[in-house]
């Protein structure tokens, strides 16, 4: 006989709610510190005791809860913040389900202390396991005091899930750092177990950026602020050598709500891709704000995704920007300052997220496109010149007051490997292969945006052997390596021959250099895939094209080197993501030799 149905008790329907909402201690504050955002709160403090297993308290100093609103507030669906659904489609709160305060209701020990503006005197109200307590009198400041015991004392199943103490506690850090980089013009504390935590103080940008990223990251990230449309992009990204393995450094904010969207983690490793190391991740912090209807925040009730009208306009928008950032990164003196003038934008614009950022200015010339052509024979060789775009001026290098460049001047080489040189900061170490890799790749690139990459007929044709797979795929792909400047003929089963290359490319190796292509565009597969990837095979041809190692340069080609890595996008990292020089201040070589002490 089948079981008939019939309706959930609203306990046994707020435990299941609480199954969405409530995962942890950490969930629990993130729901109450949303809304002590929502409550205009400018300090919250958070406490817990064995990492919120045992308790959780968070206080504000917010608008508070009216008293007759207290016991709503515990009841299902009930909110301040939307009334009805067309209020849905501009969402511009951080909470706005109901569903959280009942939620925790039927899963702990509940009990809300709080005063509003608008009365004389503070009321409390307790529940535990959906009972209620009635209304009674307390003493509090205006705000509002949450605190949750016994998390799942009523649901032990639910209980059993959870970690140890200490990665409870580590989830409950994260969501209030989280909180604490979207909202600077807020203070935040946390402590644990009666010991001193983490004591944020509103408006210290960079003090804020230090403590929850790194002080690594306050020196080697770039800040941004570019608009489109209705759409704005602010914020700061690390230079691709400040990278992770992991993806825990990664913050994004849509109007004041931190989420996690692939759509946008897209957008972010399309900019990184090609300076960015194999396996490593950005680090960033960014503020995407846009009309509320043109994104639908009531994905899932946790509020961690969200949906965008036009998701490609947002991807484009991100990733556009991001790229124009990174690109105009030029090599510079190491006392730039990567968070110029963001600590006085330190208040939250229209009431969330960080003021305006000026962008770091590294760029040291016109980025148009083009490299600069070559002073010496070296380079001329290798990697010709490219005219510059109708109207635009070729790029050309700052030179400080003081008459440095801001790679300085060549010194000597050492071990036919890296170029040593001086600027006014100190010594400066530069990896001559990996930095032409880049000028040379670059190059290319701008090539190939033109549609035609400018090729060299070889005065005598050369015979390849290559495998019966590779002769047969050179023979598919004549037209499409054509376009990429290197023109072969199948000559036998298991050879080609090549007859020109791209002219960057004159004096590379020409039989590794195919061989190599060939691979690459075996992985790739047909000439679809093939145009998709062609930065990948662009690159492979910069490596065959850059100087190799111990070859002895002169002063004056290892200059022209550094000057062209001054006015070369990208040119802090080779083709690979691997750093091109470094910088060895005064201040770090006197104290090796302990000079001063």
């Amino acid at each position: 006989m089948s079981r008939r149905i019939q309706p959930l008790g609203s306990l046994v329907a707020n435990q299941i709610a609480a199954g969405e909402v409530v995962e942890r201690p950490a969930s629990l504050v993130k729901e109450l510190v949303e809304n002590s955002l929502d409550a205009g709160a400018r300090r919250i403090v958070v406490t817990t005791e064995l990492g919120g297993l045992k308790r959780l308290r968070v206080v504000d100093d917010g608008d508070g809860i009216h008293p007759d609103d207290l016991p709503l507030a515990v009841a299902p669906h009930a909110t301040s913040k939307i009334r009805t659904a067309d209020d849905l489609l501009g969402v511009g709160t951080l909470g706005f389900r109901g569903e959280a305060l009942a939620s925790i209701a039927a899963v702990a020990r509940l009990r809300i202390t709080s005063r509003s503006a608008e009365t004389g005197t503070a009321h409390a109200i307790e529940v535990a396991g959906g009972e209620q307590t009635a209304l009674e009198p307390a003493a509090h400041p205006r705000g509002t005091t949450v605190e949750v015991a016994d998390l799942f004392f009523n649901t032990p199943a639910r209980r059993k899930f959870l970690k140890t103490e200490r990665t409870e506690q580590n989830h409950v850090d994260l969501v209030v750092r989280r909180a604490a980089l979207g909202r600077f013009d807020v203070a935040f504390e946390l402590a644990q177990d009666g010991r001193d935590g983490v004591v944020l103080p509103a408006g210290r940008v960079e003090e804020r950026l230090g403590r929850i990223l790194s002080a690594d990251f306050v020196a080697r990230s770039v800040a941004l602020d570019e608009s489109r449309g209705d759409m704005r992009l602010h914020g700061w990204v690390g230079l691709p050598t400040l990278s992770r393995s992991q993806t825990d450094q990664q913050y994004f904010f849509v109007n004041g709500r931190v989420v996690r969207d692939k759509l946008v983690a897209h957008a972010v490793r399309q900019a990184y891709h090609d300076v960015m190391f194999h396996g490593r991740q950005p680090v960033f912090v960014l503020y995407l704000s846009l009309p509320p209807d043109r994104v639908d925040v009531n994905v899932h009730p946790t509020k961690h995704e969200v949906r965008f009208r036009d998701a490609r306009a947002v991807h484009d928008f991100v990733f556009g920007t991001l790229n124009r950032v990174l690109r105009g990164v030029r090599p510079a003196s190491p006392s730039a300052d990567a968070l110029a003038g963001a600590a006085a934008a330190g208040g939250a614009a229209g009431g969330w997220g960080v003021g305006p950022a000026p962008q770091r200015r590294l760029d040291w010339g016109t980025a148009a496109g083009a490299g600069g052509s070559s002073v010496t024979a070296l380079l001329a060789e290798a990697s010709a010149s490219i005219p510059a775009p109708a109207g635009a001026s070729a790029p050309t290098a700052a030179v400080a007051e003081d008459g440095f460049p801001p790679l300085g001047y060549a010194l000597a080489q050492l071990h036919g490997v890296y170029i040593l040189a001086q600027n006014r900061d100190g010594l400066v170490v530069v990896d001559m292969h990996a930095a032409h890799e880049r000028i040379t790749y670059e190059r290319l690139k701008a090539q190939r945006g033109g549609q035609s990459v400018p090729r060299q007929r070889l005065l005598v044709p050369q015979v390849v052997s290559v495998s019966e797979t590779e002769a047969e795929l050179a023979e598919t792909l004549t037209d499409e390596l054509a376009e990429f400047g290197l023109v072969v003929d199948r000559s036998g089963p298991g050879s080609i021959t090549v007859r020109e290359v791209p002219a960057l490319l004159a004096n590379a190796d020409v039989g590794g250099l195919a061989r190599d292509v060939l691979a690459d565009c075996a992985e790739h597969g047909g000439s679809r895939r093939l145009a998709e990837r062609q930065e990948t095979l662009l690159a492979t041809m910069a490596c065959h094209g850059s100087v190799r190692a111990h070859r002895a340069l002169s002063i004056a080609e290892m200059n022209a080197l550094l000057r062209d890595m001054e006015r070369t996008d990208n040119a802090g990292q080779c083709n690979h993501g691997r750093p091109t020089f470094v910088v060895q201040t005064m201040a770090d070589l006197d104290a090796v030799f302990l000079r001063g002490q």
